[in-house]
Parts: C-alpha cells; sequence; structure tokens
C-alpha cells in the first residue's frame, strides 16, 4: 500500500514540476513580445506579466482609436462616393461665401474638380462689381478645390452689394 501512496507522491510531483516548466517558458514567450524599448532586465517574473498586462492594455486602446479612425475615413468616403454620384447631402456643392469685411471682400468658394469655372472667371465676377483682387489662393484636397480670394473694394461704398456679387458667383458656378 504504501508503494501506491509513493508512486502517486511521485507522479504529483512530476505534473507540478512540468506545470512549473511550462509556466516558466509561457512567462519567457510572453516578456520576449514586449517590445525592446521597455525595459525587462531585473524585472521580476510578477513584474514581467504586469508590465506585458499593461502593454496589451496599451495596444488594445491604440486598436479601439484606429477603428474610430478607420470607421470616419470609411463614412466620410462613403459620403464622398455617395456626392460623386451625383447626388448631393448636406453641404451642397459647390459652396459659396462671401465675406463683407468693410472695404475687403472675402471670397471662399469650394467646389468638385469637375467644377465649369475658371478662376479666371470668379475673378473677372469680382471686376465687374467694383473690386480688386490683392490675392487668391486655390488648394486640393481629396477631390474638392479650395478657392480663398481676398480683395479690396475700389468704388464706392454706395453702389457695392456683397449680396450681388454672391448672386453672380452663384450663377457662374451652377
Amino acid at each position: 500500500m504504501k508503494s501506491c501512496s509513493t508512486s502517486t507522491k511521485l507522479e504529483r510531483k512530476a505534473i507540478e514540476k512540468n506545470r512549473r516548466i511550462h509556466m516558466k517558458s509561457l512567462c519567457f514567450k510572453l516578456a520576449s513580445l514586449i517590445p525592446s524599448h521597455y525595459p525587462k532586465e531585473g524585472l521580476s517574473q510578477q513584474d514581467q506579466v504586469d508590465l506585458a498586462a499593461a502593454y496589451i492594455q496599451k495596444l488594445q486602446a491604440k486598436i479601439e482609436g484606429l477603428k474610430e479612425k478607420r470607421d470616419l475615413a470609411m463614412s466620410i468616403d462613403g459620403i464622398n462616393k455617395y456626392m460623386r454620384g451625383g447626388m448631393m447631402i448636406g453641404v451642397g456643392s459647390p459652396i459659396i461665401e462671401v465675406r463683407d469685411l468693410g472695404s475687403t471682400l472675402e471670397v471662399v468658394l469650394i467646389s468638385g474638380l469637375d467644377r465649369k469655372f475658371t478662376t479666371c472667371d470668379v475673378i473677372s465676377v469680382l471686376e465687374e462689381e467694383g473690386v480688386d483682387v490683392v490675392s487668391a489662393n486655390f488648394s486640393f484636397t481629396a477631390d474638392k478645390v479650395i478657392y480663398i480670394i481676398h480683395s479690396q473694394v475700389t468704388n464706392s461704398r454706395v453702389g457695392f452689394e456683397s449680396g450681388r456679387v454672391y448672386q453672380k458667383l452663384k450663377d457662374l458656378v451652377h
């Protein structure tokens, strides 16, 4: 009977020893996955596991942030595809904004790449209404062209109407 209990004790010792060896190798494997810029030397096994857990949580937060960015980009891309299909939603295209700033006039015009007008056409409209263009800039972003034109009112303010400029630009771009 004694030999039976001794053999079960030896089996349990061997099983426990194998479990510890397996756990040690798993901890080593986990610690090896932590990037090298994290200090791992001199840390206990528990500290290495804690470091790995913190690193995993940081990665999970980063993944969530990237998923949110992807979802936002996909929704914007979906809107752009919807807009390119001929249907305009939300803010229509092109967008015209005329800001009367006293003796200066600022025009912001946002249109698609398939615009039916040129920058010269826009400047001509402004000059017809009695303003001198001081600066005209444009930039391309994705599938839009953004124009920003600063101008100085040259005619007397009595005959100048920013609403008329807006209407003429609207007629031009549509």
